[in-house]
């Protein structure tokens, strides 16, 4: 019976960052629930792109009332 143990990486190139690694398994997600079928691709980055300009946006107007 094997135990529930974590399986430890072995790094045969460059170290990535936390943010590197986060961004790949991000991307792999992605890729994967657009082949299974329960993601548009498409329709994703239309609804991420749109989110960041919201967000954007909003932290812009957060800083100049700051200023303000």
């Amino acid at each position: 019976m094997r135990k529930n143990q974590p399986s430890k990486r072995k790094i045969t190139g460059k170290e990535l960052s936390s943010q590197d690694e986060f961004g790949i398994k991000l991307d792999t997600l992605i890729e994967l629930l657009e082949t299974k079928g329960i993601l548009s691709k498409r329709e994703f980055e239309r609804i991420y792109n749109m989110r960041l300009h919201e967000i954007s946006k909003a932290r812009a107007f957060e800083d100049l009332d700051e200023e303000i």
